[in-house]
């Protein structure tokens, strides 16, 4: 099992940044996933997550509005897409899916003027 995230990096106070997680080695399509992050200093904490084929999603409250996750099954890949952001928002941000226990690397979202 393998989970990569990517697109992360610097982004000024309302900016905007897409993430992606390429999973592999597992049937991707039958798994609920999810997008976590954590802060410095901070425990991590889930930030979003979406069904198996897309069709409901959940936001904490403190991305509602801004983010948007997404998944192509196709493509065994799961996005989020960054809007409006904030710099509360810089984190190491990983994805996971329901059921298993493992973690990517993350990649690091640092949001800063």
């Amino acid at each position: 099992v393998q989970l990569v995230e990517s697109g992360g990096g610097l982004v000024q106070p309302g900016g905007s940044l897409r993430l992606s997680c390429a999973a592999s080695g597992f049937r991707f399509s039958i798994y609920y996933m999810r997008w976590y992050r954590q802060a410095p200093g901070k425990e991590r904490e889930l930030v979003a997550g979406i069904s198996t084929d897309g069709g409901s999603t959940y936001y904490a409250d403190s991305v509602k509005g801004r983010f948007t996750i997404s998944r192509d099954n196709a493509k065994n890949t799961v996005y989020l897409q960054m809007n409006s952001l904030k710099p509360e928002d810089t984190a190491v941000y990983y994805c996971k899916m329901i059921g298993m226990n493992y973690w990517g690397k993350g990649t690091l979202v640092t949001v800063s003027s």
